[in-house]
């Protein structure tokens, strides 16, 4: 195999996203897309130039042209799409997070292992450019040892409806994009364990929307001392907001994702596009431009589709999904009785996330 073959399965933004890191590629091309909303896969093969498309998943997983499937489901789905295809021999992508519940998550895991394919988890925050670099600082001794690390992405809530419904979901902005920070805390540290899990979290802006919470303050406690401090907001006007500052005993590293790869803009009538989750454009904004390959989504896709053609073990795998999904179901209940949760500690298999918080 000289070349990937790859199918989408969702046709929704992120996969609009993933589109434009697998047109950089001369080793992998999108083959077939499937959605089963009437037209929406049709559309975006139109779009990208993909020559086959389905509005019934199991279809595209028949074509032998496919070594690969990125999963851009809501989340309800991951498991069952995963799983078959799993059986159906092709490699997996999946979007965060994992999925709904630690059931699913085992079935997911165990499934790949037993048909022999890889679980690759996109959390493209380990391939961000900006982080990437950061890390390299800090593993070289620049920062010393490091005790606390803080991330924070905050924006006014999802682009599609199924994220405010819990049931479709699993739960708010703390499994959305909680994920992204345990997982980016995980990596930073070299993937230690976690001692104990902190968290506190309402809905503060969205009470119409979602009975999921819409801001929230997480503290992971990892072995070795180490504190990730994650701070995460549906509820934030004005556009995306990614920040990161990590503190050690010899330095100190400040970040700010977005801004400082953007140009400020001023237009009396708006323009067609600022940054993800920007309101408008009308008066001053921070204009991005190569928005994927600043967030790290190419670098990402790209490291997975290696992982295929050279049979290696992925940066991220469904293991290292499992342990964000520890994370978040610590954050939930933490919130839900107000105490700290220590480890060892294993979820229950069959509940949700926010049935961990709601009363």
């Amino acid at each position: 195999m000289d070349k990937v073959g790859v199918g989408f399965i969702g046709s929704g933004f992120v996969s609009e996203i993933h589109a434009e890191s697998f047109s950089r590629m001369h080793n992998a091309e999108i083959r077939a897309v499937a959605s089963p909303t009437p037209g929406n896969a049709e559309g975006f093969a139109q779009r990208h130039g993909i020559p086959k498309h389905f509005t019934e998943y199991q279809e595209l997983l028949e074509l032998p042209e496919i070594d690969m499937v990125v999963l851009a489901l809501p989340n309800y789905l991951h498991c069952r799409a995963c799983c078959d295809a799993a059986r159906a021999k092709k490699h997996i992508v999946c979007e965060k997070p994992l999925c709904t519940t630690m059931a699913e998550a085992d079935e997911m895991i165990d499934t790949c292992r037993a048909e022999g394919v890889k679980l690759m988890y996109a959390e493209e925050l380990c391939f961000t450019p900006k982080y990437v670099r950061a890390k390299e600082l800090c593993d070289s001794g620049a920062l010393g040892r490091l005790f606390r690390l803080k991330q924070c992405e905050k924006h006014d809530g999802p682009h599609m409806p199924w994220f405010w419904d819990v049931d479709l979901s699993g739960g708010g902005v703390t499994l959305d994009m909680g994920c992204h920070a345990f997982e980016y805390f995980r990596w930073m540290l070299g993937k230690p364990k976690v001692k104990s899990v902190w968290a506190d979290m309402d809905i503060f802006v969205h009470e119409d929307k979602t009975r999921g919470d819409d801001d929230s303050l997480i503290v992971v406690e990892f072995e070795g001392g180490a504190r990730g401090v994650a701070e995460e907001s549906w509820a934030k006007p004005g556009g995306m907001d990614d920040r990161i500052e990590l503190y050690g005993s010899e330095g100190v590293i400040l970040c700010d994702l977005l801004h400082g790869s953007a140009f400020q803009t001023y237009s009396k009538q708006g323009y067609d596009y600022a940054v993800e989750k920007a309101g408008s454009t009308a008066g001053w904004s921070f204009t991005m431009y190569e928005e994927a390959w600043n967030y790290g989504f190419p670098q990402e896709m790209q490291h997975f589709v290696d992982c295929v053609l050279n049979d290696t073990e992925p940066l991220e795998t469904g293991e290292d999904a499992r342990e964000v999904m520890r994370i978040i179901f610590a954050a939930y209940e933490s919130a839900g009785t107000g105490k700290r949760i220590e480890w060892p500690y294993e979820p229950p298999k069959d509940k949700t996330p926010i049935q961990m918080w709601e009363k």
